[in-house]
């Protein structure tokens, strides 16, 4: 049961970071690429120090989960 509950936690963790992945603010006509704009790039940053940060947690809980799993 705990661990079906997981595996529906870690769908939607990475239903979310697709979602992320895939959103860009949208371009306005006449304006220069947003890509590279300080904001944008600080927040790709940010975002790629969330997905490592999931990906560590989630790696914790594993461990934790094997561990009390006969």
């Amino acid at each position: 049961m705990a661990t079906a509950r997981m595996e529906q936690a870690i769908a939607r963790i990475e239903a979310a970071l697709t979602r992320l992945e895939s959103a860009r603010p949208p371009g306005r006509s006449g304006e220069p690429e947003m890509e590279n704009s300080p904001r944008v790039l600080a927040l790709v940053d940010r975002h790629e120090k969330l997905r490592e940060e999931v990906a560590e947690t989630l790696r914790d809980l594993d461990a934790l989960i094997a561990e009390i799993e006969p």
